[in-house]
């Protein structure tokens, strides 16, 4: 069985285009990240700045507490909010980048059948046994991928219904 140079190249494009895909979404993903950080912290010294200067103003220690007070719920409010933007945005990666790993292996999946299909074609009289034994591992890895995918599916649903309960009851 002999692979020509185009198949080589096609091969390493892919892979190339494949691992800047993956680079790329990280990247985008660290990205917002950081412009939510610099947003949130920009916010907090702003909030803090103002509560201290209403904390300062207050004319008896009564109206400094509740000053305090005030100041609490909207704080608890914006991490709350924090924490949701923080989980939606690698929630959102993970999708991408779970969609990415099932189409490069739904690729790798034809390269393979394609291989094996060459190869069952140009083999030797009586080695259909080992060519029936890579299709069955074939077979099996499939399986086990498509199983795999399956509980990380579930796992990741389940995970996303506790958070979205979680945060019902932050508010």
């Amino acid at each position: 069985m002999s692979i020509n140079t185009e198949q080589f190249a096609a091969a390493n494009k892919a892979t190339v285009d494949s691992l800047l895909s993956v680079a790329n979404t990280a990247l985008a993903s660290a990205e917002r990240i950081a412009a939510l950080n610099l947003n949130t912290a920009r916010a907090a010294l702003e909030d803090t700045a103002s509560g201290v200067k209403t904390v300062l103003e207050a004319k008896d220690p009564q109206a400094a507490l509740a000053a305090q007070k005030a100041l609490a719920q909207p704080a608890v409010e914006k991490a709350v909010a924090y924490s949701r933007s923080v989980y939606e945005i690698s929630s959102q990666t993970q999708q991408e980048l779970a969609k990415m790993v099932e189409a490069q292996f739904g690729e790798f999946q034809k390269s393979i059948a394609n291989m094996v299909d060459l190869a069952a074609k140009s083999a030797p009289a009586g080695s259909e046994g080992a060519v029936a034994a890579v299709q069955s591992a074939i077979a099996a890895a499939n399986s086990a991928f498509g199983n795999m995918n399956a509980i990380a599916k579930q796992f990741s649903d389940a995970a996303q219904k506790n958070i979205a309960a979680a945060m019902k009851q932050g508010k």
